[in-house]
């Protein structure tokens, strides 16, 4: 499989690369991104055959399917790692909330989040890509709570790769926040900046394009990659879930084969939602995917008027902070695939530019018959997890909760089955969610934990518990300006 640029080609790179060059050099012309030429046809007769597939089983048939440049070898380590989540028979359960809603759980991985699903995976494939090519790379991450931790996890003390992972300081929860600055590997770097994640992710989208910063690490012989769901490989490995949760809904005989579902996923950076819709570009049967956003609503407004429109916004604070985003990169991917590299390059160009676009009335209805959107208060937040928890003894996060607000209001069909996606687990958002059950706040998650697991009788995992034993490592809380200058101290500090 041949990959290709969002925003067309300038002229000094290749017009087409492969999956492992993808991955280790993820922004390409104008600022844009990679995404893949074609994708493969995954129709009922392929998911027929992996009716009772296990997962690992399943992801090493999808990548198969396109047809990546990678040792079968490093795919077989890659998905293994899946054995370290809680049941490496059923990294996913699909589990029934109400008749005709299921949760598929993401976060069942070593830091209780959806993230690693696709990071513990792709940290063993670009390890190993790094390592046979004998060449050292910097991967930049930038976290809004969930990626910073699970790429932390997956490279930590992995030769011929350094990482430095930016955080908004104050945008996290205390469970996220030790779950970064706790790492102590030699080669991970944890900065916390003043600012939000939008102002982490310009930052890392800035070094990733710049010319001086390359230069600089490759006088070093170091080159530069990025862990965020701007590299593909993230994208590869998040459309398997959605794959898997269709057919656990067959095999609990919820649906049948061939049967329509919509797809349900709580939306910050777009990634996951796109793995949902290359999987149905690709034959998943799926009536729509319904986008959920908190009060940073940008994408709910795009979706219902085609505007993605940032001037006058500020990011708004909420309960479900991993969500607090106003600009998201992997909608570039749905604009490239719908509408092509060139009106791609204009709109984002614009965005830039002018802070905003605006889709034609023709573009907008291809965007409408994929995509529907609503957008979650807190205080709606709060009550589905109270709903829940009442209801059905389920104890959610406020991301999953949010998309509970349009699976009651964009559902044209009642009669289909829906997929909501959960993207981490209740002990990492603790104190909303002890707040939400028994109107009783709790400054720090410590207290909030302990709380949550009396009234529900559920237990804290080990991976959350631990955490407020461990020594903090991580120190470094910078102004956005001092980032570039940070990330080349450590890597000089590394390499003295």
């Amino acid at each position: 499989m041949t990959f290709i640029e969002t925003r067309g080609n300038d002229g000094h790179r290749p017009t087409q690369i492969s999956f492992s060059e993808a991955i280790l050099s993820p922004m390409s012309s104008f600022g844009g991104l990679y995404s893949p030429e074609t994708l493969p046809t995954l129709g009922l007769p392929f998911l027929q055959a992996h009716l009772d597939s296990d997962y690992q089983t399943l992801a090493k048939a999808v990548l198969e399917a396109f047809d990546v440049d990678i040792d079968p070898a490093v795919i077989d380590r890659a998905v293994a790692r899946y054995n370290d989540f809680d049941d490496a028979s059923e990294p996913v359960p699909v589990v029934k909330l109400y008749n005709d809603l299921y949760i598929s759980e993401l976060f069942h991985g070593p830091t209780r989040a959806f993230k690693d699903m696709a990071l513990q995976p792709f940290g063993e494939v670009l390890s190993a890509v790094a390592e046979t090519r004998d060449e050292h790379y910097l991967i930049l991450a930038a976290t809004s709570g969930d990626t910073g931790p699970a790429a932390l996890e997956t490279f930590k003390n992995r030769d011929h790769v350094q990482v430095a992972c930016l955080y908004p300081d104050g945008g996290t929860s205390d469970v996220q926040r030790l779950q970064m600055v706790t790492e102590n590997a030699d080669n991970l770097k944890v900065i916390g900046i003043h600012g939000d994640f939008d102002d982490a992710q310009t930052a890392l989208k800035k070094l990733l394009t710049s010319d001086s910063f390359r230069e600089t690490l490759e006088e070093e012989a170091i080159h530069l990659s990025a862990a965020n769901s701007v590299n593909f490989g993230r994208i590869i490995f998040q459309t398997i879930y959605h794959l898997y949760s269709y057919l656990a809904l067959v095999r609990q005989n919820a649906i049948t084969l061939g049967e329509k579902v919509y797809l349900n996923v709580p939306s910050g950076n777009f990634g996951n939602a796109l793995g949902g819709y290359y999987a149905y570009k690709m034959g998943l049967p799926v009536e729509q995917i319904h986008i959920a956003s908190n009060q940073n609503n940008v994408l709910t407004r795009f979706i219902e008027t085609g505007c993605y429109d940032l001037r006058d916004r500020d990011v708004i604070p909420t309960i479900s902070p991993a969500m607090d985003i106003l600009k998201s990169s992997n909608i570039e991917r749905i604009l490239f695939d719908l509408f092509g590299p060139e009106r791609t390059r204009a709109l984002m160009q614009q965005l830039d530019s002018e802070q905003y676009y605006q889709l034609s009335d023709s573009e907008l209805a291809e965007i409408q018959a994929i995509f529907a959107a609503d957008y979650c208060t807190d205080a709606e937040g709060k009550q589905y997890i109270q709903q829940a928890y009442e209801q059905e003894g389920y104890l959610m996060c406020p991301h999953t909760a949010t998309c509970l607000k349009p699976y009651e209001t964009q559902r044209k069909d009642p009669s289909l089955m829906t997929i909501a996606y959960s993207t981490a687990e209740w002990t990492k958002f603790s104190t909303i969610i002890a707040e939400a059950l028994s109107g009783q706040s709790y400054e720090h998650d410590v207290e909030a934990l302990k709380a949550v697991a009396r009234l529900s009788g559920s237990r804290i995992s080990p991976q959350i518990d631990r955490l407020f034993e461990l020594p903090i490592a991580q120190t470094t809380l910078i102004d956005k300006d001092d980032i570039e200058p940070t990330i080349l101290s450590f890597l000089k500090k590394d390499d003295a």
